[in-house]
């Protein structure tokens, strides 16, 4: 079979009429070459435009990041610097808070020992003192500078309470201020980190990703002023309470001193009237053992006294009964014999004289035995008064003097 043959019988022969003529057909290559040259000249510009526009945005997103890496790295300095000074600042804090919790330490220290140890004994020497007798139950020198003591220790108690509140409270001020300074400074570590970690970033880094939520990713509510302004209002607070601290331990330290003074001076003023107190009924003990030396000298005197009286009287009873006795028996004499004569008078006159010798020594012995009475009554009484005198030296002396050796009003 010859396939040639086939294929040729195969083929279509096209209509013998043309659609367009030969000029239409040159104008139309001519077109496509205008349109051709045209879309070129345009491609052209349209890629001189592009090298241009790519060469202007890349140079302007390498002048952006250039000006964002420089922000950042402001914005590190500044941030730095703020921590730093907020750093500083809570140093000051925290040397200011260690003075002020001594200083507590002291004042505290101060009413402890003004509780248990000087108030404990000022008041127990006087309830020591209500153990004196008698007239020695005075309200003296000592009593009244007992209670001024008492007194001034109060008022220092008082003072102390007061000035430790203050401290507290700046103390608490001081924290406070540390508190907010440390606050500060993790927001600004952490604002630090994600500054530092965002400069590190370039574009070719690994782990970049567009962000495609819903939410802005510009959350910014704090301007770059209000920033500085709550940072410095931060260190100004700080600042201010370390200036508030300074004097205040200055104010402790005067304080301490002058309240120290003062009961010293007062501790001294006690002990002086105790001393002059001591030395006054010691004195006057002196005096009444005297006198009670003398007074029972007296009362042996006056004992022998009565006695010579006593025996003085006996005697003239019996020369009484003498001329009693001779009178009688001169009265029995004959009537005629019985005349008044040198010998009668001299009796009778004897008698009288007797009798009124006999009431004089007895007046005499009533008035010697009152005497003795009063002597041995005051003998009584100087007894008690020294024994008086003895309990309220003992209750001074022994009791209260060496316990008020033991008060210690130091330099807190």
């Amino acid at each position: 079979m010859d396939f040639r043959r086939v294929r040729q019988e195969l083929v279509t022969v096209p209509s013998t009429s043309a659609p367009f003529t030969l000029s239409e057909w040159y104008l139309n290559n001519r077109r496509q070459y205008r349109t051709a040259e045209d879309q070129q000249q345009v491609a052209e510009r349209v890629i001189a435009k592009s090298d241009l526009l790519c060469d202007l945005i890349s140079d302007a997103t390498k002048y952006n990041k250039a000006e964002v890496d420089k922000k950042l790295e402001e914005r590190i300095k500044d941030t730095e610097y703020h921590k730093k000074e907020n750093e500083i600042k809570k140093k000051e804090c925290c040397k200011e808070e260690e003075v002020l919790l001594t200083y507590r330490r002291r004042i505290m220290d101060a009413l402890e020992s003004l509780k248990e140890q000087a108030m404990k004994i000022c008041k127990k020497c006087i309830i020591l003192r209500k153990g004196r007798l008698g007239i020695d139950l005075v309200h003296d020198d000592v009593a009244r500078e007992l209670l001024k003591e008492v007194q001034t220790i109060e008022g220092v108690q008082s003072l102390l309470h007061q000035t430790l509140e203050q401290a507290k409270e700046q103390i608490r001020l001081l924290r406070s201020a540390k508190y907010f300074l440390d606050r500060d400074n993790e927001d600004k570590a952490n604002a630090l980190k994600i500054d530092k970690h965002c400069i590190s970033l370039q574009e070719t880094s690994l782990n970049l990703s567009m962000y495609h939520g819903t939410e802005s990713l510009d959350p910014v509510n704090v301007t770059k002023e209000e920033w500085a302004l709550f940072s410095n209002k931060l260190n100004e607070r700080a600042t201010k309470e370390v200036n508030n601290a300074r004097p205040l331990h200055s104010y402790i330290d005067i304080l301490l001193k002058q309240v120290t003074e003062d009961l010293w001076n007062q501790f001294n003023v006690t002990n002086e009237a105790f001393r002059r107190r001591i030395s006054e009924t010691r004195e006057v003990k002196l005096k009444l053992e005297n006198e009670h030396h003398e007074t029972l000298r007296q009362i042996n005197k006056m004992m022998r006294n009565i006695t010579r009286l006593e025996k003085a009287i006996a005697e003239k009873e019996g020369f009484i009964a003498l001329a009693h006795s001779r009178l009688g028996h001169r009265a029995q004499r004959s009537a005629s014999e019985r005349t008044r004569d040198e010998v009668q008078t001299r009796l009778l006159s004897e008698v009288r004289e007797l009798r009124d010798n006999v009431t004089a020594l007895q007046d005499m012995l009533s008035e010697a035995q009152a005497s003795l009475r009063y002597l041995l009554k005051t003998q009584i009484q100087l007894e008690e008064d020294i024994n008086v005198k003895a309990n309220t030296l003992k209750i001074d002396e022994v009791d209260c003097m060496p316990l008020r050796e033991s008060m210690d009003y130091h330099f807190y």
